[in-house]
């Protein structure tokens, strides 16, 4: 079996609304784009608001059911379409890279920790639990009960297809609420995969809808204006982000939100260079650099910013580009001709600020969406390319000469989601853990995402947490019960 055979099981690409699959209201449907030559992959019912009320019509009708339903079998569940997945990690892999654009290596890296997201919450589904205790003045006792929040809608991006889905799907099973999802418009395939392979895992009807779409505003809009949603959960830009808070203030829906980053990674004078380096690529270049949580500054100190800028320019240098499912690709095309037009502008407007280019610096020439591995030495901290996030394989680095000075560069941005440190003192990463303004920390590592750890951010990167104990919080609410005795 492919890639492309796992998305001939989801009844000709349509919605998936009610456990069947069907196609939309208007008959309409939109193409989904290889972004490594730009050919048309396949095409995709597009659905209308009609369809999401239909979809919500299904999570409404399923929930009292699903909510009612034993823990264990829920946890059962997810814990089948984990053992799926794997099985078939190798096409799952091939479609993400068909319509993504990453490297198959890198494809099969994010099936392996979406995949651990249903893993991890089938395990929390039999964790949900209140407390008992007797009131301190005496004469009753104190009941907590966990609840479902109820019928949920996630909005999903393009850049993780798989993961970002598990994220959110996982810990709404184990709570015992029903969804909708909204897979982005670029990249919906994957989606339509995971929706089967939960089918095929015992899900019932109606916990799982998914609707494609070239509308979102309009999806969006039309089900946080009925009661009957009680939960957003969005990960994606900021500017989408606080339109979608706006918007859950009539119906008063629980919100979570997982929105842009600004990750500093700075590396002091005391760090060891080379393993710097080496997190540095990890850090910066996972997913071709389009990750909230990829390394989007490097700060790094003036006596080692030299060897840390040359060693980096060889490594970025030495990678090649191509087709994400070709052998010997280290990186893959970006999203769409737009991402390649800004992040080539913000590195030309980098080298005007007086930038020097180390390495990379361009786009070739087409066909796909593909831009240099790119090393910048000497940005100024008042560049665009160190306030805005890049999304893309650029590395722009600017020095510090004090502990102060670094922390003050690394929390001036209005983003709080990852950074990073490198040093070999304990008493300077207990001082920058606890100075950073941000959700994630990692000490001399270039990875800081696992499932079960809280995945989330400050200040304009969101609220919310994602994954870890406190992933399943999200999606219960708490009903107090007096009880006199």
């Amino acid at each position: 079996m492919t890639g492309l055979d796992l998305l001939a099981k989801t009844g000709s690409r349509g919605l998936f609304i009610g456990g069947q699959w069907r196609e939309s209201g208007s008959g309409k449907r939109f193409e989904v784009h290889d972004p490594a030559d730009e050919s048309v992959i396949t095409d995709v019912a597009d659905g209308d608001t009609s369809d999401a009320m239909a979809a919500l019509d299904a999570a409404v009708a399923a929930q009292t059911e699903w909510a009612a339903s034993a823990p264990r079998e829920r946890g059962e569940i997810l814990r089948r379409s984990f053992d799926a997945i794997m099985d078939q990690a190798d096409d799952f892999a091939e479609l993400l890279s068909l319509e993504m654009g990453k490297t198959l290596a890198e494809a099969k890296g994010e099936v392996t920790y979406g995949a651990e997201f249903f893993r991890w919450f089938s395990e929390e589904a039999v964790r949900v639990h209140g407390r008992w205790m007797q009131a301190p003045a005496g004469g009753s006792r104190l009941l907590t009960i966990r609840k479902p929040v109820g019928p949920c809608l996630f909005i999903t991006p393009w850049n993780f297809p798989l993961a970002m889905g598990t994220r959110k799907i996982g810990p709404a099973i184990a709570a015992g609420c029903t969804m909708i999802v909204k897979p982005a418009e670029l990249t919906p395939l994957t989606m339509l995969a995971l929706a089967n392979t939960l089918t095929e895992a015992g899900l019932p009807g109606g916990v799982l809808n998914v609707v494609t779409t070239s509308d979102s505003k309009s999806l969006s809009a039309t089900l946080m204006a009925d009661e009957r949603l009680r939960k957003v959960s969005f990960t994606g830009s900021t500017p989408v982000g606080k339109v979608l808070v706006r918007q859950s203030a009539d119906e008063l829906q629980r919100m979570s939100m997982e929105l842009g980053g600004n990750a500093p990674f700075v590396v002091f004078e005391d760090a060891d260079v080379e393993a710097a380096v080496d997190g540095a690529m990890i850090a910066k270049m996972r997913n071709m650099g389009e990750a909230c949580t990829a390394a989007n500054r490097f700060l790094v100190h003036e006596s080692v910013a030299a060897e840390f800028a040359d060693l980096l320019g060889q490594r970025m240098g030495a990678l090649r580009t191509g087709r994400g499912q070709d052998a010997g690709t280290d990186v893959g095309p970006l999203i769409n001709a737009d991402a390649v037009d800004s992040v080539a502008q913000l590195v030309t407007d980098a080298v005007h600020d007086g930038a020097e280019l180390v390495t990379g610096g361009s786009a070739p020439d087409g066909p796909g969406h593909f831009f240099q591995p790119t090393v910048l030495l000497g940005v100024p901290a008042g560049s665009r390319i160190v306030n805005e996030e890049i999304f893309g394989p650029v590395a722009p680095i600017t020095t510090f000469s004090s502990d102060e000075e670094a922390i003050e560069l690394a929390n001036a941005t209005e983003y709080g989601l990852a950074s990073y440190v490198y040093t070999r003192d304990l008493a300077r990463t207990i001082k920058v853990a606890e100075a950073f303004q941000y959700g994630m920390v990692g000490v001399n590592t270039g990875l800081v995402s696992n499932p079960a750890a809280p995945f989330g951010g400050v200040k304009a990167s969101g609220f919310g947490r994602e994954g870890g104990f406190e992933g399943i919080e999200e999606y219960l609410d708490t009903t107090y019960v007096a009880i006199p005795v």
